[in-house]
């Protein structure tokens, strides 16, 4: 027998005997759990008008033991939690916010507030977040101090709440070693784990392009400068940014959503508006984009005798996770659910996210969590968060906490 195997012996049976959340730890909380999900998705609130939602989570974490800063970034909050003597600090993020949509699911619980929807799962975020936060106070299996970050406006764009958080000094206030987030994803079997190391999501711009012509008479249109012949000859020319000028091993998109011009058919219009999103996943190529989109703009209006006013508002950066924490990060889903619910490298999503921000300034990963395959998408007036997963995304917060301040 080695001198040092009384040593080993001890240290595995320590290590053995320690127990980090495992699924069924947080069975007994899912009837909470879903009544306060419920609750929040029947009262949604706007951007930076989540009062109620950020009322109601201060108030359960405050009952929890957690020590709640309101206010942070607007309606914003942050609950922490501290355990034993250790030094390190991880952050959490959930959002709050809903959307502008009017519901369609038919649900006993649908939004009792005409005209807004939590269409993306914000309340399921905030419920898993919240899950997390009892399991944590009640355990309390970690030797550190854990900031759970609630956060608001997360839909709004440029401007939005992660922006607003930063500015109102989050991370000098409630310093992170690291910081990690989650979202849902439909068309992923509900519980299955999505990861990606590297640039995740697209960074989003908008740009809205005013076409100015001259007005007139539609039975006379050779006397006018016609701005929706202008707007339609841009249309066109606007596929040809990604086909011919982005990389066709990068990827990108441009997409025009709106198109407004005119009011009456026998009336040629002053005037044009469209308005567009643009995503791209590297900073080379959301410049290229940049530049021939506006290049185009202004040329095809000229072309046609018309002025093209562009207004390009930079947007959500790429999301972009760090490598360790993105595998630590998997590493926790495999321990709670399995290696076969776990996908190691996802493929890039082209929507984007405001935890981006938090990722530039501190390490970190956004994880992607199944909401079932058939499940309606996010922003449809038919969505609905997937209840199976407050239970598991509880869990793994809980894990991910404790296996990262392990004592």
């Amino acid at each position: 027998m080695s001198e040092h195997a009384p040593e080993i012996e001890s240290y595995l049976g320590t290590t053995l005997k320690r127990r980090f959340c495992a699924l069924a730890d947080t069975l007994d909380s899912r009837a909470e759990l879903e009544a306060i999900r419920r609750n929040i998705h029947q009262n949604p609130e706007l951007a930076f008008d989540e009062v109620r939602t950020s009322g109601l989570v201060a108030s359960l974490l405050e009952s929890w033991g957690f020590t709640v800063t309101r206010g942070v970034g607007g309606t914003g909050l942050v609950g922490t939690l501290k355990a034993g003597t250790g030094a390190r600090s991880i952050g959490i993020r959930a959002d709050m916010d809903a959307l502008p949509i009017h519901e369609r699911t038919g649900l006993p619980y649908a939004s009792a507030n005409e005209g807004r929807m939590h269409a993306c799962g914000h309340d399921g975020h905030t419920a898993i977040l919240l899950g997390a936060a009892k399991q944590l106070a009640r355990t309390q299996n970690f030797n550190g101090t854990v900031h759970l970050i609630f956060q608001p406006a997360e839909e709004i764009g440029a401007g939005g709440g992660a922006e607003r958080m930063l500015a109102d000094g989050l991370f000098e206030r409630f310093p992170c070693d690291a910081i990690f987030g989650l979202h849902n994803h439909p068309g992923v079997e509900q519980g299955h784990f999505l990861f990606r190391a590297g640039p995740f999501m697209a960074a989003c711009d908008t740009v809205t392009i005013t076409i100015r012509g001259k007005g007139g008479h539609a039975a006379r249109p050779h006397q006018s400068v016609d701005p929706i012949l202008v707007a339609g000859s841009l249309v066109m020319a606007l596929q040809s940014v990604v086909s011919r000028y982005v990389d066709p091993n990068e990827t990108a998109v441009v997409t025009i959503g709106t198109l407004h011009a005119g009011h009456a058919p026998n009336v040629i219009p002053d005037s044009a508006r469209m308005e567009i999103s643009v995503r791209s996943f590297s900073p080379e190529v959301r410049a290229s984009l940049e530049t021939r989109i506006r290049q185009l703009a202004l040329s095809q209006a000229e072309g046609y005798g018309a002025v093209a006013e562009v207004n390009y508002v930079h947007g959500y950066p790429v999301l972009i996770n760090s490598e360790r924490e993105t595998e630590f990060a998997r590493q926790i889903a495999e321990e709670l659910v399995g290696a076969d619910k776990v996908v190691t490298q996802a493929a890039r999503i082209t929507g984007s996210e405001d935890f981006a921000y938090f990722l530039q300034q501190r390490p970190g990963c956004f994880v992607r969590l199944g909401n079932g395959a058939n499940q309606p998408l996010l922003h449809n007036p038919g969505y609905d968060f997937n209840d199976e997963n407050l239970t598991v995304g509880a869990a793994y917060w809980t894990r991910l906490v404790e296996r990262y301040l392990a004592r």
